[in-house]
């Protein structure tokens, strides 16, 4: 049923996160700049979600680039979210792997229906260094997926402080095969999986979304060999995507250009200054594992976001193509905010869901 993908070879090589509106590494960030860029689109958003503008993936010009911070604006800081979850997860502190604390689920199911529920698997953002399970770092939408009748899985993996790449990707497989293991015990749909990430958890989940079968992806040592590490929908917001680009498509605008410093969270990552290291580098970048067998992607991102080039979103849209990819330009958001949590907005994501997963 999966294609087996081979594209690179690299060597193989909690909660730090206090909160998250202290964080203040310009990879994991939000800088709302003066005047945002306007954006090239080619659809008009509803009514009701005139702040976000629809553009089909290959008939949209790339986003242009915000002009930069305002005076005296502080650098550095995702917008954390207060409303991840109103509800307790029904299961906390699942292992789906032994090799560390940090492989941990919070599992959330709903209280009405009978099931077995579709399953939308949270990644949380943080730079790949902090972030965690309970509070999303950077996501919400909990309580919409359990009422629209999806089962949510909040995981955590091993940070860069802990483990260099790619153990993240590994954990982020690992934690789909054994939900599909345990389906039965939970009530869940295996045949059902997306996955849904912010910043550094966008990234996680494009990988999820253009690797199924990647062998030298999969971490297969982690458990649960025998199932499936694929996901059937995607919804990416405002994930880097294109390390090597993220400096380059910054330049002559006055958002920091400090992807490619030794210490930057990419560089974290990778255990060393992005540039040096190309192979290893493209490892992380989904638009290298394209192809037809990838799963339908929603993409968003914020016109304004001075962390993450938004042009990165179009970027990996155009590359999986209309028929796989929808790419939103929110007007004069961030990196994440509450711009992204209106209920339009979460609505569309969840209608994109239903689309995909029932």
């Amino acid at each position: 049923m999966f294609q087996t993908k081979v594209r690179f070879a690299f060597p193989a090589p909690v909660l730090l996160l206090a909160f998250v509106v202290m964080f203040a590494l310009a990879g994991c960030s939000a800088v709302t700049p003066a005047a945002p860029a306007e954006a090239t689109q080619t659809e008009a958003a509803p009514a009701e979600a005139a702040a976000v503008a629809e553009a089909p993936a290959t008939d949209a010009a790339p986003a242009a680039l915000p002009p930069g911070p305002p005076p005296g604006g502080q650098m550095g800081v995702m917008p954390g979210s207060t409303t991840f979850s109103s509800v307790a997860p029904t299961y906390t502190d699942l292992a789906y792997a032994d090799q560390s604390d940090a492989q941990k689920l919070d599992l959330y199911i709903p209280t009405s229906g009978e099931g077995p529920f579709p399953v939308v698997i949270m990644v949380h953002g943080g730079g790949f260094m902090f972030g965690d399970k309970a509070d999303g770092a950077g996501l919400t939408g909990v309580d919409q997926l359990l009422e629209a009748g999806y089962a949510v899985a909040s995981i955590n993996y091993r940070l860069s402080g802990e483990a260099q790449w790619p153990a993240q990707i590994y954990d982020s497989k690992a934690a789909v095969r054994y939900l599909r293991a345990v389906a039965g015990e939970y009530n869940l749909d295996p045949e059902k999986f997306g996955a849904w990430g912010a910043s550094a958890g966008g990234n996680l989940v494009a990988m999820l979304g253009t690797t199924c079968g990647a062998a030298e992806l999969e971490g297969a040592e982690l458990g649960n060999a025998d199932q499936s590490s694929c996901v059937q929908a995607v919804v990416d917001w405002f994930g880097p995507i294109d390390f090597l680009q993220l400096d380059a498509q910054f330049a002559g605008t006055e958002c920091a250009q400090n992807h490619d410093a030794a210490d930057s969270p990419e560089s974290k990552l990778v255990g060393a200054p992005i540039q040096s290291v190309p192979e290893i580098v493209a490892t992380t970048n989904a638009m290298n594992y394209v192809d037809a067998d990838d799963a339908p992607f929603l993409i968003q991102h914020g016109s304004a976001d001075c962390n993450i080039p938004p042009v990165q979103g179009q970027n990996l849209a155009d590359a999986l193509g209309a028929d796989k990819a929808t790419y939103y330009l929110i007007e004069g958001a961030g990196h994440g905010g509450s711009q992204f949590e209106t209920p339009e907005n979460l609505q569309l994501v969840i209608e994109f869901l239903d689309r995909n997963l029932k």
